[in-house]
């Protein structure tokens, strides 16, 4: 531990948070976890409140020569930021602005998983202006907004007659809206750090839905870790998640959500290139059952930013 706090001496780092989406107040609990850690490790760190107003200043008077990236949603996750910080050549972070920018968008994600041979749910785009029709549909199937993470805007409809009511509700958080095939089976994640999986983490939440409460507010959800399978199947569900990892070019760290079918089949879901980091987090969680404290985490992946990965750096 002592050699990679050595390896940060002399840098400046800032965590930034905050942003304007619907995940802000995730995002502020995230950088905060981030910047406890980092200052109880002795490295000299700022927190950031930062959005797309007020970054240029905010940036420029902190001096950071390094920004620890826990912006969730637009601005932080899709590829916003990232671009911001290449201008300024600062090092950041995780993955550069292209993947993240496909990683946020959940159907350019689909279309490069099924060019990488990645397994993911079949789905159809509709337009929230327009009266959605059922013919085609087959239910349960869920609904969603394109641009959205931590579950806002998502259902699960059983019936067509609550079609409609959840596409207005994904409507709610952005124009593009899809409508995914339901996999039955069971709710899994994997975190990716350093090329690596990490544990499985299977989610087990109380009324069936991992939906907003469930993630963040809900005492009932379970996590199993390692998750409730053996052997070859195990890591067949890390090699996929691994797959869909590289599928979108992701760098040093994100994690794989996804669903392990009744019939053993595994389907991709989506790929966060900024996951949580709060207390109920699932890439913390995955961490510490492979033995990594959560200040270890950060300074990993702090570590992977001065790596030189990024093309500017080179």
């Amino acid at each position: 531990m002592d050699n990679e706090v050595d390896f940060l001496e002399g840098c400046k780092i800032g965590v930034l948070a905050g942003g304007s989406s619907s995940e802000r107040q995730i995002s502020l609990k995230s950088g905060k976890a981030v910047f406890k850690a980092l200052k109880a490790a002795g490295l000299e760190t700022v927190f950031l409140d930062v959005n797309e107003s007020n970054f240029s200043s905010c940036v420029e008077k902190s001096g950071i020569d390094v920004a620890f990236i826990a912006l969730h949603g637009k601005f932080g996750e899709d590829g916003t930021v990232q671009c911001m910080l290449e201008e300024r050549e600062i090092a950041y972070s995780g993955t550069g602005p292209e993947s993240s920018r496909l990683a946020l968008d959940k159907i350019a994600s689909k279309k490069k998983f099924s060019e990488k041979g990645v397994s993911s749910p079949s789905y159809t785009v509709v337009d929230p202006a327009v009266p959605v029709s059922v013919d085609g549909k087959s239910f349960p199937c869920v609904v969603k907004p394109v641009f959205e993470g931590s579950s806002f805007g998502l259902s699960i409809v059983e019936s067509e007659n609550d079609l409609q009511r959840a596409v207005d509700k994904a409507a709610g958080y952005g124009e593009d809206i899809i409508i995914e095939e339901f996999i039955p089976g069971r709710e899994m994640t994997v975190a990716i750090l350093d090329e690596k999986a990490l544990p499985v983490v299977e989610i087990v939440p109380v009324a069936g839905i991992y939906d907003f409460d469930a993630k963040y507010e809900s005492s009932a959800t379970e996590y199993l870790v390692p998750a409730n399978i053996f052997g070859e199947e195990y890591r067949r569900v890390q090699k996929e998640a691994l797959k869909a990892h590289n599928a979108l070019s992701c760098e040093g760290f994100s994690r794989v959500d996804l669903r392990y079918a009744l019939d053993g089949g595994i389907f991709v879901l989506e790929v966060n290139t900024i996951p949580g980091l709060t207390e109920r987090s699932l890439l913390p969680m995955a961490a510490k059952a492979a033995g990594i404290d959560f200040q270890e985490l950060c300074i990993k992946i702090l570590k992977s930013a001065l790596r030189g990965c990024h093309p500017w750096q080179k």
